[in-house]
């Protein structure tokens, strides 16, 4: 039998009863009203759970009944036409006058979900039950068949190891020693790390393996893109300032989408007291923005091929859009608050975790919501919109573009400049003369090319820095240091923080 009898507490009762009917509360007056209360257990376990207790009117007033044997036997016989098999706990409390309260319990997150209920599948919505749409269905048919054979653990045809980006795996070995979340004896050998990571199973790459270090995305794996665009104004129609679509793997997306923020946010001056050097302070907080973007390559469905991740700036906003719906049993609400941690692909989550990029705790969007309080910044919009889950931070990103133009800090010395050239300035400024290696480790850049393309080259063309060996500029010895005219910038803005502070 799938239901047992348990005395529920008084406290129990009573403060559901408090509560009310709501999106995981229903009330019965009796068991005359038993195919309800299924009807709305199964829309309770195929979302967020919930509970029906029978011998309580709509307004919360307690009217009991008499249970029996045969009252038991009735409501057992119903649970046994759910399909699969439906785990509902069920309570009995007594009322007195030989009247009782049956509550009936449905737990969430259950990986046989979705459930029907003499053949029909429900869904909860609001404080209303309803017949779940077809599409719906099929949908959660097919998350039910992913959990037991993920998209992500099958195996890559034709994929082999001079595939994979080998600088990559490396680097993933390095940061998960470092982290101790992989063993110091691993060895530098790529097969035996994709291994250790399960990517690599029965001597088969995986499709996760491909997602995370793919080298050659397209055309076998479309699905593999990111969208980075700005636009002006707070709509796609607008003028577009900036826009790129490329195929790639989860690490470089993460890699070239943080360079794509950090180029298009304008950076605000702020000069914390008794500091000589500007604060990059972003109108959004860069760590909230890179955990919402590591939840997009995580997290999303990939296993269909239209699907991709998207970084979207408008001149109010910046939204992050990655394809598929959040995990059954996850709702919007919960992200908010505490919530359990639901991965949809545990092997390439699991290869960030390595790294210590995230937690695996279901905490990350808490996290993202304290940064933009602490910040002084708007939290975050949770939403699912046409098959997508879409991140919001709402944020005035022309009008601080526009004072940060028109500020005097830079206006007598250069043209604005980005927030990746006002960091290198500022760290030449302090260490004086530096190479690629240095800078690549001062500003705690991972990738050469991002470097030259967001740092380096802006700068030289701007005339705020110069090279040591003019003549030879690929010469191994190259080092950069600040022209003149970057000094001045430098100056200026410091002037500047002195007399704001005055």
């Amino acid at each position: 039998m799938r239901a047992s009898a348990n005395k529920a507490s008084a406290k129990q009762l009573t403060n559901l009863l408090k509560k009310g009917e709501g999106q995981t509360l229903e009330f019965k007056r009796s068991t005359a009203e038993l195919q309800g209360a299924m009807r709305s257990l199964c829309a309770f376990m195929n979302g967020a759970g919930g509970m029906v207790i029978i011998g309580v009117g709509p307004d919360g007033r307690l009217l009991g009944q008499d249970v029996s044997d045969a009252t038991q036997q009735k409501i057992a016989a119903a649970l046994d036409r759910f399909e699969p098999p439906a785990p509902i706990l069920m309570e009995l409390f007594d009322i007195g006058k030989n009247k009782t309260v049956v509550m009936l319990k449905a737990e969430a997150g259950n990986e046989s979900v979705p459930f029907t209920f003499e053949g029909r599948a429900y869904e909860r919505v609001g404080t209303t039950t309803r017949k779940m749409a077809q599409s719906r269905y099929e949908e959660l048919l097919l998350e039910r068949g992913h959990a037991k054979r993920r998209w992500e653990n099958l195996p890559a045809e034709g994929l082999t190891i001079n595939d994979l980006d080998r600088t990559e795996i490396l680097r993933t070995r390095e940061l998960a020693i470092q982290q101790n979340r992989i063993s110091p004896d691993t060895s530098r050998d790529i097969g035996d790390i994709l291994d250790r990571l399960g990517l690599r199973v029965n001597g088969k790459l995986t499709q996760a393996a491909q997602v995370l270090y793919g080298t050659r995305l397209f055309p076998d794996y479309p699905q593999c893109l990111l969208k980075m665009g700005r636009f002006r104004g707070t709509t796609v129609i607008g003028e577009i300032v900036d826009n790129r679509q490329e195929h790639m793997n989860a690490f470089a997306m993460v890699h070239e989408g943080m360079a794509f923020l950090e180029r298009t946010m304008p950076l605000g001056a702020r000069f914390p007291k008794g500091k000589i050097f500007r604060e990059d302070r972003f109108p959004v907080p860069l760590d909230a923005l890179r955990e919402i973007l590591l939840n997009a390559v995580m997290h999303r469905d990939y296993s269909d091929y239209s699907g991709y991740v998207a970084i979207v700036v408008f001149d109010d906003r910046i939204e992050i859009q990655s394809h598929g719906l959040l995990p059954q049993g996850v709702t919007l609400e919960q992200l908010s608050g505490p919530h359990r941690s639901k991965l949809r692909n545990p092997l390439i989550a699991e290869a960030f975790h390595r790294t210590g990029a995230v937690e695996v705790w279901g905490r990350g969007t808490n996290r993202v919501i304290a940064m933009c309080e602490k910040h002084d910044a708007v939290p975050p919009i949770f939403e699912e919109r046409q098959g997508f889950f879409i991140v919001t931070f709402n944020a005035t990103i022309a009008e601080a573009a526009e004072k940060t133009s028109k500020a005097p800090v830079t206006a007598p010395v250069t043209a604005p400049v980005t927030a990746p050239v006002l960091r290198l300035l500022e760290l030449l400024f302090s260490k004086g003369t530096l190479g690629n290696a240095e800078i690549l480790a001062e500003l705690g850049l991972k990738n050469r090319r991002r470097m030259r393309e967001n740092y380096i080259a802006p700068a030289l063309g701007a005339g705020l820095i110069e090279y040591t060996i003019p003549d030879k500029p690929n010469s191994r010895l190259q080092k950069y240091r600040l022209t003149n005219k970057g000094k001045s910038l430098i100056t200026k803005l410091k002037q500047e923080a002195g007399a704001d502070e005055e």
